[in-house]
């Protein structure tokens, strides 16, 4: 099964402290004391991460590279499985949930958007999720049009995807998911290969979507990116979480 066949949809933010999450009702994205390393490799990629995300706000992950920021992000929609601990979807074990289900309310945008584009032309890359779900030709047709526009992808409409440029390339996977509108979405490194103009493109799509109530992870190096964005940052550091700006006022944890 291939990139946004499996991936359609969502996002999400943390309550600041652990005990609000009760008040807007249970977490929608919850990992208890997960590890994970490759092929029981030693040492561990990650190691008892204990994070919470609710359906709502915009939350950055950020750390060195080979801190598990990528694995951590594929270990939330089960592409990987965690070698220790749970992770919860909805209430329930991401392990109960198909990949076409968790695909229904987390959307993913891959790293490389070479591993995320699969159809003949960029107008039906941004149309399949809809199509695949049962949209109106309509509604289908709208939102497809409405994206072209907003990235700037309307001239490439009939061209093969791969035969982009990296930035089209990465522009067209990010609207290929938003069309989707998902309630939940994580971006793993959005701003790479995008130029200034449309890094704001992207920061403004983002802010509405979570204007809307949806939830917004993205994985980033780019400090300036994410100080525009993100509500909560949390940063790994040799597979576990370093710092979380959500622990601060929370006498568990030293901020």
């Amino acid at each position: 099964m291939t990139g946004r066949d499996t991936y359609i949809r969502e996002e999400a933010q943390y309550i600041p402290a652990r005990s609000s999450i009760g008040e807007a009702g249970a977490a929608f994205l919850e990992l208890s004391q997960v590890g994970f390393s490759y092929s029981g490799k030693r040492p561990a990629v990650l190691s008892g991460i204990n994070l919470t995300f609710a359906r709502e706000g915009i939350t950055a992950i950020m750390g060195p590279n080979g801190c598990g920021k990528t694995t951590l992000t594929k270990l939330m929609v089960g592409i990987l499985s965690p070698a220790s601990g749970e992770i919860s979807l909805e209430g329930r074990s991401l392990q109960e949930y198909t990949l076409a289900q968790v695909g229904r309310r987390i959307g993913y945008v891959f790293q490389n958007p070479n591993h995320q584009l699969f159809c003949s032309t960029v107008e039906e890359e941004i149309g399949f999720g809809l199509t695949h779900l049962g949209e109106e030709p309509a509604v289908v047709r709208e939102r497809v049009d409405f994206y072209l526009d907003y990235f700037e992808l309307s001239p490439y409409r009939d061209q093969f995807p791969l035969n982009l440029s990296y930035g089209e390339k990465q522009r067209l996977a990010i609207a290929a998911v938003l069309a989707g509108e998902p309630g939940f979405l994580i971006l793993d490194e959005p701003t790479v290969g995008l130029d200034i103009y449309r890094e704001k493109l992207l920061e403004e799509q983002l802010h509405k979507v979570a204007e809307l109530g949806r939830g917004v992870v993205i994985v980033s190096h780019d400090n300036k990116f994410v100080s525009q964005v993100a509500e909560r940052i949390i940063t790994l550091e040799n597979g576990q979480v370093k710092w979380d700006s959500s622990w601060r006022g929370n006498n568990d944890h030293e901020a």
